[in-house]
């Protein structure tokens, strides 16, 4: 497609790609909380007790690390075929892959019952998990914006966004509602099971929502023209190398970041300062929901004012509250806690609701597929697959969880420098691209 043609989207369709996008991400990303929360809980205990507690957790949160190694493998394969065969089908693929792996990790025996046999299964069981994450955001990402009218691409995309916050909630609601009706020894014995295995149905849900919306105009127009890239990710890394490093750079603060509030954090307050553990999950409750509520605001205010604007007070927002954020969280005041917390989730927002437009305006549209996946997939793998496990060992050997809020300064400036030098870099959709 050339950069001037023109895309044109009625309306219920563009809403129906949004449901989609947004129901459907959000599916994978229960998915993968449910482990992220499940890591710091349960799993060390059940796959790895031979080890001391604070070893179990490590290790817990090293399977989870292993799911963001296999991300970058899952943007090249996913985003290849995105720009091959379609948006669409990638989306469909990847939603199927998500709830199939989780679901066997459900129904997975554990260390008690076959050995040193259950960690490796629940090692292979994340990669597919990883693959599928890898591969999920960047078609979905697309086909959100690719039907977005141009002023709207921020609020558009940003219904994939939602889905982590949302996600995120569904398996909190479920946790606790688990948690709140068995007792400690049944969690630990087989409650934990039960939202892994009600992805099932949720993926069943997803997957008929997504099967019903068309694929992107965009790569129709590709499609028509008979302009489809042979070898996408060979011309991506031929022209586009430095937009790939800096959109994997612009991405490793919030994920660095969201993943020490995601993971670390639990494990943190109901092991170091011995929380409650439903009193932790409540909180992040909370949290998802201004998480969910700012990312809204932000990604529309990204198609007002800018999205590097946005990005650069969600950065700097993000480095200021590191120190506060672990001040107040120590204290064990439940109030303070939960304002911690919310001011965090603002900063998350800000540089998380308009990724999806920032990435896809970033990419000529051949080889967009490619470059948004890849840099969405090393950017997570690089800024969160291994920041609890950082977190955790940063803890352990300094005695002081200040060193963790050095490590979350550190990734915030990163990212900040990163996203000013992609001000200079035209934006990749023509003015006249969606209607």
């Amino acid at each position: 497609m050339s950069s001037t043609a023109v895309v044109t989207v009625d309306d219920r369709q563009k809403k129906r790609v949004a449901l989609a996008s947004a129901v459907g991400t959000s599916v994978e990303w229960y998915d993968y909380h449910v482990y992220s929360i499940a890591s710091a809980l349960v799993i060390g205990r059940i796959f790895f007790p031979a080890v001391s507690p604070l070893a179990g957790t490590m290790a817990a949160f090293a399977t989870f690390a292993v799911g963001f190694i296999a991300r970058p493998l899952g943007g090249i394969l996913a985003g290849h075929l995105a720009d091959r065969i379609g948006r669409k089908k990638v989306m469909v693929a990847t939603l199927t892959l998500m709830g199939a792996a989780t679901t066997l990790i459900g129904l997975l025996p554990t260390y008690a019952q076959i050995g040193a046999t259950a960690p490796v299964l629940l090692v292979a069981l994340r990669l597919l998990q990883g693959l599928s994450a890898g591969g999920e955001w960047g078609s979905a990402a697309l086909m959100a914006v690719e039907h977005a009218p141009r002023d709207q691409r921020g609020r558009f995309g940003n219904f994939v966004q939602l889905g982590t916050p949302a996600g995120m909630f569904l398996a909190n609601v479920v946790l606790l509602g688990a948690t709140f009706m068995l007792s400690d020894e049944q969690f630990t014995s087989w409650g934990w099971r039960i939202p892994f295995l009600l992805s099932a149905v949720m993926v069943v849900i997803g997957f008929i929502i997504r099967a019903r919306v068309d694929e992107s105009p965009v790569f129709q127009a590709l499609e028509r023209n008979s302009t489809l890239e042979r070898i996408p990710l060979a011309e991506l890394l031929r022209t586009q190398k430095l937009k790939v490093i800096l959109a994997v750079l612009s991405f490793i603060g919030n994920n660095a970041v969201g993943y020490i509030f995601l993971a670390f954090m639990t494990a943190y307050g109901t092991s170091a300062l011995k929380l409650d553990r439903n009193l932790m999950l409540n909180v992040m409750l909370v949290g998802c929901v201004t998480w969910f509520g700012s990312m809204v605001y932000f990604a529309r205010l990204s198609d007002r004012v800018g999205r590097h604007r946005v990005f650069f007070l969600g950065y700097g927002l993000l480095a200021v509250w590191a120190f506060p954020f672990f001040a107040l969280f120590n204290t064990g005041n439940p109030g303070l806690i939960l304002l911690a917390v919310v001011v965090l989730t603002f900063g998350l927002a800000a540089t998380y609701g308009p990724q999806a437009a920032l990435f896809a305006e970033l990419f000529p549209a051949r080889v967009r597929a490619s470059g948004v996946s890849l840099a969405y997939a090393v950017g997570a793998c690089l800024g969160g697959g291994f920041s609890p496990l950082i977190a955790t060992a940063l803890f352990g050997a300094t005695g002081t969880v200040y060193a963790v809020a050095v490590f979350m300064v550190a990734f915030s400036i990163v990212s900040f420098v990163a996203i000013a030098a992609m001000r200079r870099i035209p934006n990749s959709f023509a003015t006249t691209d969606a209607s």
